[in-house]
């Protein structure tokens, strides 16, 4: 029986759902940010749909559906498993990294005398990601920053840079979502880890050249060269969070090349 479900935990924008979606897969993105639905717990409230995005990508059949989701539940995570149990062909997913990612070190003393185990609890969630796909018997990847989960739970089976994959998309590419911030053809540096197993292929590099923009800092020694994103997404808000962890649209497109029949 051919598999048809493809899985996305801590998933807001659903792009690394999408080249699925386009070739014909029922797709499911999971998050907590996605309204609730009236019909109920873990019932999609809308099917496909990136705010009519997808006129300018034909979804062929398939469907992106976002599912307002607690995964910090644990029994959530036993539903998302009976739903999908023998249909799953694919899960990726994207735990929160504010209290693993190297970048807020600085602060970790501090929230370790709030809680001693902070990190142990952003482990087990990347932790429980596994799991799920364990139990699912399906490829997986999970993705986090340089951090402390390569030190508190395993090291990375893989690391790449968006640009690295930026060949995957067209010349005249303009991101859909986020345009103001993030560069044509994932055309910026921003290094991530990801845990991956059962089957899982990392797919082959097609690299463009990366993107720098230069800011002026009090500090000279500390280097005047940034990344588009992180140079353009200061700051704790949502939306900058989510803009960062959006998931690089060549990346994705590479991913499902390389898996979708040899998984």
């Amino acid at each position: 029986m051919k598999k048809t479900h493809v899985i996305s935990l801590y998933d807001f924008t659903g792009e690394a759902l999408r080249p699925w979606a386009e070739a014909g897969y029922q797709c499911f993105a999971y998050d907590i940010q996605h309204k609730p639905s009236p019909m109920g717990d873990l019932e999609p409230a809308s099917v496909s749909g990136f705010e009519r995005l997808d006129s300018h990508f034909p979804l062929n059949g398939g469907n992106i559906f976002k599912i307002h989701a607690d995964l910090y539940n644990e029994s959530v995570l036993m539903k998302i498993a009976s739903r999908h149990m023998n249909d799953a062909k694919f899960l990726s997913a994207f735990p929160p990294c504010t209290d693993l990612s190297s970048a807020g070190a600085r602060w970790w003393k501090e929230k370790e005398k709030e809680n001693p185990l902070f990190q142990m609890f952003a482990r087990d969630n990347a932790v429980a990601c596994q799991h799920l796909a364990d139990t699912l018997d399906c490829p997986y990847y999970i993705e986090n920053p340089v951090g402390a989960l390569s030190r508190l739970w395993r090291k990375p089976n893989h690391s790449f840079n968006p640009c690295d994959y930026g060949g995957y998309l067209p010349e005249d590419d303009v991101h859909p979502r986020y345009p103001e911030y993030i560069p044509s053809r994932d055309a910026y540096r921003k290094k991530t880890c990801l845990w991956s197993g059962n089957r899982f292929t990392m797919p082959e590099i097609n690299p463009v050249q990366y993107e720098n923009i230069t800011y002026e800092r009090k500090d000279p020694t500390k280097g005047r060269n940034f990344s588009p994103v992180h140079g353009r997404t200061g700051g704790k808000s949502l939306k900058t969070k989510n803009i960062r962890s959006a998931t690089p649209r060549g990346f994705a497109k590479a991913v499902f090349k390389a898996n979708e029949f040899h998984c």
